[in-house]
């Protein structure tokens, strides 16, 4: 099958994509779909570009876009305060939470389980990690939920926390993780459904007010016009906040520059909760 015939079958069928399970923890899993091909990689001793990123695991393409399968955002913590939104995940994202995945099936996990065990590895993992629970500190959120640290909400108070991207899943532009900038999501008709439509979809399994935290420009554009759409109903948005990415050289001027309109606004969400 030919990358326009891809793209097309996935605007044509996606809404008959297999919603397989009715546990409202798992949000419209393609996991049975590549089920056997991820299985096929347990012999794998270190997962590359060129197991992942090949026709097999291609979800649908434009252009120079390409999106290919992972798992760990379709899994949802539904009581969750907090909502921390990337672009998409990275090459580094996606390794992990396919090493998550055949370790999880390997150890015969329950479905649930396994999508909720590949969240926990793969969600922001890595440095960027500790660099966005270090900037979550400094601006004084872990101390909105008594916590002793915000690397408690990725370790002992996951359910407090819902970690997703604007495109649900790993998306490369030329071969290299899509940033989005070039091309804008409302250049791309692909992006912008993931991002005004599928991504809406997601936000409505959260059952409590949240905290939306977007990092990036390209998140917070975004956000910026689902709100003026109506679309966060009683959510708040922390705009300002660094991208937590190494590649952000300016982050800690970012952060010591809005510090103080980020924490009046965390202030104004405890409000917020305390009069629910």
């Amino acid at each position: 099958m030919n990358k326009l015939a891809i793209t097309m079958n996935f605007f044509y069928n996606y809404y008959i994509i297999e919603l397989e399970s009715r546990d409202k923890m798992i949000f419209e899993s393609r996991l049975e779909k590549y089920r056997s091909k991820i299985e096929a990689l347990s012999d794998t001793a270190f997962l590359e570009k060129k197991d992942l990123i090949k026709k097999e695991f291609l979800i649908a393409s434009e252009n120079e876009l390409e999106i290919y399968y992972a798992t760990h955002n379709e899994y949802i913590y539904t009581k969750a305060n907090i909502l921390i939104v990337g672009i998409t995940p990275g090459w580094h994202q996606m390794r992990t939470a396919y090493e998550s995945v055949i370790k999880s099936l390997l150890l015969n996990k329950e479905k649930e389980e396994l999508l909720r065990q590949a969240k926990v590895d793969a969600g922001f993992s890595g440095k960027m990690r500790l660099n966005l629970c270090h900037m979550l500190d400094e601006i004084g959120l872990a101390e909105l939920f008594d916590l002793n640290s915000s690397t408690e909400l990725f370790t002992t108070n996951h359910e407090l926390l819902h970690t997703t991207s604007l495109i649900k899943y790993p998306t490369f532009y030329k071969g290299k993780n899509y940033t989005g900038h070039v091309p804008s999501i409302n250049q791309s008709k692909l992006l912008s459904h993931y991002a005004y439509t599928v991504f809406p979809r997601e936000l409505e399994k959260l059952e409590n007010p949240l905290l939306i935290i977007p990092l990036g420009k390209a998140v917070e554009e975004a956000m910026r016009k689902l709100q003026d759409e109506d679309k966060l109903k009683n959510h708040s948005c922390l705009y300002g906040f660094p991208h937590p990415s190494g590649a952000n050289g300016h982050r800690k001027k970012q952060l010591y520059e809005n510090k103080e309109g980020l924490r009046k606004n965390i202030k104004k969400f405890s409000e917020k909760l305390e009069k629910e």
